[in-house]
């Protein structure tokens, strides 16, 4: 019974949204760690990707289900391995700018944008998920 309350509706797809934008981060991290070194190649994932994939995950679950119930699928991607508990991620370096004296292709700016709407990303997740899970402590509580 638990299992079809946590597993239903938007819990599975903000769990799954969570747990791709904390590996994001870290690889954004790592970025601005390595920003001076020598021959390193910022690296990202492919957020319309999984956007993507979630979308279909969401839809097919829909169809099958006939609504917001049932498992969340979503399908590998090659940057991305769902497992039942949490993601796992391979990034690609991201050559989208000038090639310093160097080797690397640095770009302050558009790291710190990555990391800031990551970020945002993330919160909102949380908040969201924060708010399911009070609904649910009211439900239990039989409290409004």
């Amino acid at each position: 019974m638990i299992e079809g309350l946590l597993n239903s509706g938007s819990m599975p797809v903000l769990e799954r949204m969570v747990q791709f934008t904390a590996q994001r981060h870290q690889v954004i991290v790592d970025s601005i760690a390595n920003l001076s070194t020598p021959n390193y190649r910022p690296a990202d994932l492919d957020t319309a990707g999984f956007r993507e994939v979630l979308a279909d995950a969401i839809d097919e679950r829909r169809n099958r289900s006939g609504g917001p119930n049932g498992d969340l699928k979503l399908k590998d991607t090659q940057q991305i391995k769902f497992l039942s508990d949490r993601i796992d991620v391979r990034t690609d370096p991201r050559d989208q700018n000038i090639l310093f004296h160097d080797r690397n292709n640095r770009s302050l700016e558009h790291i710190m944008q990555d990391l800031a709407e990551n970020a945002m990303a993330h919160n909102a997740a949380l908040e969201m998920l924060r708010n399911q899970f009070q609904s649910l402590e009211s439900a239990i509580r039989e409290r409004p």
